[in-house]
């Protein structure tokens, strides 16, 4: 269960209600009447609580669970216990994080404006917004309805901020326009000057940045990670976006809807990630090259060249994976070799 101090849980919900919001059917029609108190994994889950499968590897511990109802694929409901309420669901995991999101919703905005915040007299802010200790909102800044301003955060002249947006605590905003529903967590730096310079022996020249981030609805933005603005045409990342901590998104950088960054990834200038890109943890990729729709990258690779639609890539340079698979393979065969000195 999660610890009340930090987590406000509401409900209870009957079958019937979780079915329709986890977009479930009911599989167990005797069922739908049932009240549900939470939710918990397998293994901690208990009569009143409600938990998931959709890893078949623990198909054993759905038979010895003693949760009450349970989220699963149809194809997984003859594994479960006599007495637990079933759900079925094509996409088990999603359904459960919509019936977790009902009972823990994310809190609103308490409207206020904190006395030791600075507010410029000609910034505007929507109805029910929230600035909280130290925040600073600049000259001609427009939040729109229901925006949080987390405590020591600034927001530069002329930024625009769409409504329920969440900005963490200490969090610095220039040279942007943010969607609607986005989630910008602690620490993160938007529109930092991007990273350019006419090279040279007699000193490197700074190249102006002249460009914005713009960023779409329901964007989220993991702790500390950076998006420098562009130097002439915008940094844009597309709505429904993911990306986790610590990752670095350059000037002229152009990333897709839908498309998910683990932490710790590096993308260089101008390049572009198409629509649905998947990229794992600690990935560089290189400035210029453009990542098809779908594209899906493997941690700690280094993406050197474009890729086509659908492209499944890793290594260092990444190449495709199945060849990424069996370069390993012939390499491990080499190294056992030596090791047995069958090489002469």
């Amino acid at each position: 269960m999660a610890d009340p101090r930090f987590f406000q849980k509401v409900g209870p919900f009957s079958i019937s209600d979780l079915a329709r919001i986890g977009e479930c059917e009911v599989g167990t029609p005797d069922s739908e009447d049932r009240v549900i108190q939470d939710t918990a994994t397998l293994g901690d889950a208990t009569a009143d609580q409600v938990s998931f499968l959709d890893n078949r590897k623990y198909v054993p511990m759905l038979s010895q669970s003693g949760a009450g109802a349970c989220v699963m694929k149809p194809g997984d409901a003859i594994h479960a216990p006599d007495g637990m309420a079933l759900l079925l669901s094509p996409a088990p995991y999603r359904s459960f994080a919509l019936i977790t999101q009902a009972f823990y919703p994310t809190p609103g905005p308490v409207p206020a404006v904190h006395q030791s915040a600075v507010v410029d007299d000609s910034a505007v802010l929507g109805d029910g917004c929230q600035i909280d200790a130290g925040a600073v909102i600049g000259a001609g800044v427009k939040l729109g309805d229901g925006v949080h301003v987390g405590a020591n955060a600034v927001l530069t002249g002329n930024v625009t901020v769409g409504a329920r947006t969440r900005i963490g605590p200490n969090a610095s905003l220039e040279f942007c326009d943010i969607g609607a529903d986005v989630q910008i967590h602690a620490g993160v730096r938007i529109g930092t000057r991007g990273f350019g310079f006419a090279m040279d022996p007699r000193g490197h020249v700074e190249l102006p940045q002249l460009g914005r981030v713009v960023i779409g609805d329901h964007v989220e933005i993991g702790a500390n990670s950076t998006v420098d603005r562009g130097m002439g045409p915008d940094t844009k990342i597309g709505a429904g976006t993911k990306i986790d901590n610590l990752v670095q998104i350059a000037h002229n950088v152009v990333i897709g809807k839908n498309c998910v960054l683990a932490a710790m990834t590096g993308v260089a200038g101008s390049a572009e990630l198409e629509d649905f890109v998947i990229v794992g943890a600690q990935v560089g990729i290189a400035g210029h090259i453009k990542l098809g729709a779908g594209t899906q990258v493997a941690g700690k690779s280094g993406v050197a060249k474009s890729t086509e639609r659908g492209a499944r890539i890793a290594g260092i340079p990444a190449v495709a994976h199945r060849d990424w698979i069996k370069q390993n393979i012939i390499l491990d065969r080499m190294t056992k070799k030596r090791k047995d000195g069958s090489d002469g």
